[in-house]
């Protein structure tokens, strides 16, 4: 028998149209449609937003009924994405290329307020995606200008941009056990410390027609699991266009350090990428190698990610 088995809704249960968002809490799980977020830490209030004028909306999660209308988001242009990192923050972006962070006040099933924080600038081109860890502090949005900036959520102002992308950016996630960063542009992977440093990098198109120009092997979502900090069973989820979710598995090793070579500047990242596996396996094993290097440490890192070929 499987370890694990799945069970599909019935049909009552079904969304009217793409997913959006999954929350697993203790005893069931939560999904909403796409452009809806619900509101932690009850999840009974969903955001909405994507109407013709540009307002968003407030309704509760059960009853699917709206109760509130705000417009003061229609001055910021089209929204394409909404993060929540608590009951009182909604961050917003979109075509308008500003983050905007907003004050959100609801009591007793009545929206008080909903009132800009702050503006935050540095996009070039449409915000596509957001993500906010508030034990770390750090909201992440990525773009159709290639970059991904980091905004520190309490000063709200710029910490760092992580860059490199060689597509619009399509989505982010923050592990709030490690800090760690994955974005994702087209079908590559990106994985980041929390001070914004290059990790590794991933071509998930390995195993298919890299020659192709189709987006079907796009990464559209990204997610960490998170148990204990280390733990090993931690993954790296992916939802990409082909419709196949694909699970990817890091591991770090501290090795001693290597012979004398040529200096290299402090946090100075330098990967060497090797692929090991079958072709024709239903499994590959890609492992990079990384240095990191300051004053009072010399350390080398391995890291594995196995995937499914198609």
């Amino acid at each position: 028998p499987h370890p694990f088995s799945l069970f599909s809704s019935s049909p009552s249960e079904l969304l009217r149209g793409p997913v959006g968002q999954v929350v697993c809490v203790d005893k069931e799980v939560l999904v909403v449609e796409k452009n809806r977020l619900l509101i932690p830490p009850l999840w009974n209030v969903y955001f909405s937003w994507g109407f013709p004028d540009n307002s968003c909306s407030f309704g509760h999660y059960t009853t699917e009924k709206t109760f509130a209308v705000c417009e003061s988001v229609c001055d910021w242009g089209e929204m394409l994405c909404a993060a929540c990192p608590n009951q009182a923050t909604i961050v917003t972006a979109g075509t308008s290329s500003v983050v905007c962070v907003w004050d959100v006040s609801i009591s007793k099933d009545k929206l008080t307020h909903m009132k800009l924080r702050q503006a935050l600038y540095g996009h070039i081109d449409a915000v596509t995606c957001l993500a906010v860890s508030e034990v770390h502090g750090v909201i992440a949005s990525g773009s159709r200008d290639l970059t991904c900036i980091l905004w520190d959520l309490e000063e709200l102002n710029y910490i760092t941009q992580l860059p490199g992308h060689k597509a619009s950016i399509t989505a982010l996630a923050i592990n709030d056990l490690t800090g760690e960063i994955a974005s994702c542009a087209g079908p590559v992977l990106y994985l980041w410390s929390m001070k914004g440093q290059l990790l590794t990098w991933l071509d998930t198109s390995c195993g298919s027609d890299v020659t192709s120009c189709s987006s079907d092997g796009d990464i559209l979502s990204v997610c960490f699991t998170q148990r204990h900090e280390w733990d090993p069973r931690n993954v790296i989820v992916t939802g990409c266009a082909d419709g196949i979710v694909r699970i990817w598995r890091t591991e770090y090793t501290r090795t001693s350090p290597d012979p004398p070579q040529q200096p290299t500047s402090p946090g100075q990242d330098q990967p060497a990428m090797t692929i090991d596996g079958n072709a024709n396996a239903n499994f590959m094993l890609i492992t990079t190698r990384h240095k990191y290097s300051s004053k009072d440490k010399n350390m080398i890192f391995f890291k594995h990610f196995w995937f499914m070929i198609k």
